[in-house]
């Protein structure tokens, strides 16, 4: 008899000016996900109001949350005051200490950076926001997805859901997370075509020196 397999806890953070999309599109994946469980992680239980006004709702607090195996920070412009926050930085170190990845979406990196988790690691953010990876110890790579070893950090907002398939593959396998993308049928034909400003010529906008390797940037097994 084949044993069941365990739940895989995934923890993802809710603070307020967070950027909604940054949140909900790699939600929308991971709760189709089998096996899984997504924490919706805050300081309180009390409803917390997006940057845009949305306002949704934790099922759990920091000190009653329980070991993740996978830690999301979405960004915002509320990031910023999280990268002041002890008590949030204290639980990203300790599920961190745990967790079997350790992951952002947008300036989600740049809490993660803050934290000390990402020194020594390459990582990417939004593009606005590339400069201050490397003043919080991380490499940065002009790339939608970069992995270095158990740390995965997706691009600005839309890439989230890049994000959330990818990780989606690596928890439960390409054929789980191809049915998860047809399923929300995710298949981005913009109206616009505006030229990315992510990289130019190996740099960023602001002229930080980056790598750059296409959509999805791989380090480490």
């Amino acid at each position: 008899m084949i044993a069941p397999r365990a739940s895989t806890h995934i923890g993802m953070l809710l603070f307020p000016n967070m950027t909604q999309l940054d949140f909900t599109g790699p939600y929308e994946v991971f709760s189709r996900l089998p096996d899984a469980t997504v924490h919706i992680v805050a300081s309180s239980l009390d409803p917390v109001r997006t940057d845009r006004g949305l306002v949704l709702a934790p099922s759990t607090t920091y000190t009653a949350c329980p070991q993740l195996d996978v830690v999301v920070v979405p960004g915002g412009p509320g990031q910023e005051a999280l990268m002041q926050d002890e008590g949030v930085l204290d639980f990203l170190r300790q599920q961190a200490a745990g967790a079997k990845y350790v992951t952002s979406v947008c300036t989600g990196a740049l809490v993660l950076g803050a934290a000390g988790l990402l020194t020594g690691y390459r990582a990417t953010t939004h593009w606005t926001a590339m400069p201050l990876l490397p003043l919080l110890g991380a490499i940065p790579v002009a790339a939608r997805i970069v992995v270095d070893r158990n740390r995965i950090t997706g691009g600005g907002v839309t890439a989230g859901i890049d994000f959330g398939l990818h990780l989606a593959a690596v928890l439960r396998g390409e054929d789980v997370a191809k049915q998860i993308q047809l399923q929300l049928e995710y298949d981005p034909q913009p109206p616009f075509n505006i030229p990315s400003r992510r990289k130019v010529r190996g740099r960023d906008h602001q002229g930080i020196a980056c790598h750059s390797s296409g959509s999805i940037f791989t380090e480490g097994p």
